[in-house]
């Protein structure tokens, strides 16, 4: 009987100290483009789905972000007012409360988190 107690105990403790995994959740998303946000899109990383995201910030501004998902990275897409599409690839979404999308004067794409 020992001999099942303590592999089951050892197992028991095992799982009750292992992490929770992180879901992507709300968030915080601030527009330093340069221009003025039209539309917003997400999908999954690997996907070609684009959904559609709550706030359209102009520039400086920021926007709540309603958003709940088992996953962490997605793709983020900025339709900015001239028409333009930013797109912000592999954004982790995981354990982060505000998203800073960027872009430099020569075009340049990044991601700050907060």
């Amino acid at each position: 009987m020992k001999r099942f107690i303590v592999p089951l105990l050892g197992l028991a403790i095992a799982a009750s100290s292992a992490p929770a995994l992180a879901d992507a959740g709300n968030f915080t998303l601030v527009n330093r483009t340069g221009a003025n946000i039209g539309s917003l899109q997400i999908r999954r990383v690997g996907t070609s789905a684009w959904q559609p995201l709550t706030g359209s910030p102009s520039s400086g501004a920021r926007v709540a972000v309603a958003f709940a998902n088992t996953d962490c990275a997605f793709d983020i897409r900025a339709t900015l007012a001239d028409g333009s599409n930013a797109t912000f690839a592999g954004v982790n979404l995981c354990d982060v409360t505000v998203v800073t999308l960027n872009r430099g004067q020569g075009g340049q794409l990044w991601v700050d988190y907060d």
